[in-house]
């Protein structure tokens, strides 16, 4: 739990992502399914979720000891 409430900012950032990337899958995707990451729920997924999890690690902030 301890490594939860550590890095509770970028958990939220990869659940966030991962709800996103199936949004985006869901409703704009890619039809001819010749997008690598579009063209499957579980690609778009993952990729948002890591996108996410990053992005929100910029806002993390460090312990100071």
């Amino acid at each position: 739990m301890a490594v939860l409430r550590k890095y509770k900012i970028t958990f939220i950032g990869f659940i966030f992502g991962a709800v996103l990337g199936y949004a985006y899958w869901n409703y704009i995707g890619c039809m001819s399914g010749s997008c690598s990451i579009t063209s499957s729920p579980i690609n778009s997924t993952i990729y948002g979720s890591f996108m996410g999890a990053i992005f929100a690690n910029i806002f993390q902030k460090d312990e100071k000891k």
